[in-house]
């Protein structure tokens, strides 16, 4: 019989995804504790992201670039389930504001510009890093591009007109950008983390449903609302709804 080695016996799997409405409760109760508890929170978003992700791919020995994976909170929860996580973020002081040091295997680049080969990894994966970026269909072309034929490629982001769409200037966005960026700064007298047109864009639904269907490189999988119960997948398929309905889009492509 063969020994496993120690790494192997660690490895947790990760466990049975159920996309269900105590799953949607649960993350939704957690998420009020982003700013204060960040541990738990993004902790526990990861945990049940990985598990998401295993439903798609085999992630056991998988090579995964984590795209602005900041901190490494996905990247931890990645490799306990076995995968080889690769944390690629353009800001240094994000990847070591948890722990004070870059993660592990950690390279600093620009998710515009993967500094990652053609075609090198298994999966490609990025939580909430789209509206960040000021050329949202570049960074996920360029996430198509570093992913292996037959790989799998899962992008998530927060739609512009969702009741988060703004993030910490919620919910006045929804009268511009600019406007909730001036109030917040009026109201906390500094501006906010997410700048509108500076560090936070509006991606709309729409706009990503018609990239993923077009995209010459990759079939689309999946399309869903990430953290609702599967149930509520077709509020996808109702323009203008979805917008404010979806929340956070999640796309799941394989690479052709």
């Amino acid at each position: 019989m063969l020994r496993r080695t120690r790494q192997e016996r660690d490895v947790v799997h990760a466990e049975p995804f159920r996309a269900d409405l105590a799953r949607s409760i649960r993350l939704f109760s957690a998420f009020r504790k982003e700013q204060t508890d960040p541990d738990f929170f993004y902790g526990l978003l990861a945990r049940d992201t990985v598990a998401q992700l295993a439903a798609y791919a085999d992630l056991d020995g998988a090579l995964v670039a984590d795209v602005g994976g900041g901190p490494g909170y996905f990247t931890d929860a990645l490799r306990a389930v076995g995968a080889r996580p690769v944390c690629v973020d353009c800001d240094a002081g994000e990847m070591s504001a948890r722990t004070g040091a870059i993660p592990d295997g950690a390279v600093l680049g620009s998710a515009l510009d993967l500094p990652l080969k053609t075609g090198s990894v298994d999966v490609c994966f990025s939580s909430n890093v789209l509206e960040h970026v000021p050329d949202p269909w570049r960074m996920g072309d360029e996430m198509v591009r570093v992913t292996r034929p037959g790989g799998i490629v899962y992008l998530s982001f927060t739609n512009w007109l969702s009741p988060w769409g703004g993030h910490e200037t919620s919910p006045w966005h929804y009268l511009g950008g600019h406007h909730a960026a001036r109030r917040y700064a009026r109201r906390h007298g500094r501006s906010p983390k997410n700048v509108y047109g500076t560090s936070l864009y509006a991606v709309s639904v729409a706009r990503a449903l018609a990239w993923a269907r077009r995209h010459p490189g990759a079939d689309l999988v999946d399309a869903l609302p990430r953290y609702h119960p599967r149930w509520a997948t077709p509020v996808i398929h109702l323009p203008g709804v979805r917008e404010i309905v979806t929340w956070n889009l999640l796309l799941v492509l394989r690479r052709r």
